[in-house]
């Protein structure tokens, strides 16, 4: 992606990030946004941002950050607008629109094969404490990376530090929750 980008290569940059971090973007935003037409019109945002913002991306953080900071902004949109009078964004450029139709059909087939108590269990939990959720665990981000993704682009180094050592306190108050949140459902039989 990065040779692509440092090539001038808009396009094809934007098709390789979707193919390689598409997959876990879909997944979370179907966790995020629980409403399949909702996250696939947040997916097709995100991918036309992408392709918008490749140039202009300056490498403070990694390609996989960067796509899940403009994630976070598709959600906010999405959720922002009624769906009749949303505007959805469909790629001109070929290569991006086929990633995109690729992606997100080939990840709602395996996503709808993985329903489980986990599931319900975190769709308790508030939307911040879901997206570290998954960002830290199901995605395996770095504090720092989580830090970007939740502070925005326009974060200082400093605002990135102080929000990480902010998160790492916040994921171990998640964790409590969702073990009194397990033995409840355990206790009740799912």
């Amino acid at each position: 992606m990065r040779a692509a980008l440092e090539a001038g290569q808009i396009d094809r940059a934007t098709e390789l990030a979707i193919r390689t971090y598409g997959p876990e973007l879909v997944g979370w935003l179907c966790a995020i946004l629980r409403n399949d037409a909702d996250a696939q019109d947040a997916f097709s945002r995100l991918a036309e941002e992408l392709w918008r913002s490749l140039q202009r991306f300056d490498g403070r953080c990694s390609i996989r950050t960067w796509c899940y900071v403009l994630a976070r902004h598709a959600v906010a949109y999405v959720r922002s607008q009624p769906r009749h009078a949303r505007e959805v964004l469909v790629s001109s450029v070929p290569s991006v629109l086929g990633a995109t139709t690729d992606i997100w059909n080939t990840t709602k087939l395996a996503a709808a094969e993985v329903k489980d108590v986990y599931g319900t269990i975190r769709a308790e939990l508030d939307e911040d404490d879901q997206t570290l959720l998954v960002l830290r665990v199901d995605k395996n981000l770095s504090w720092r990376e989580i830090a970007v993704v939740l502070c925005g682009e326009h974060a200082t180094t400093e605002e990135v530090e102080r929000r990480a050592a902010t998160l790492r306190k916040q994921f171990e108050r998640v964790k409590e929750r969702l073990r009194v949140l397990a033995a409840k459902h355990t206790h009740r039989g799912g």
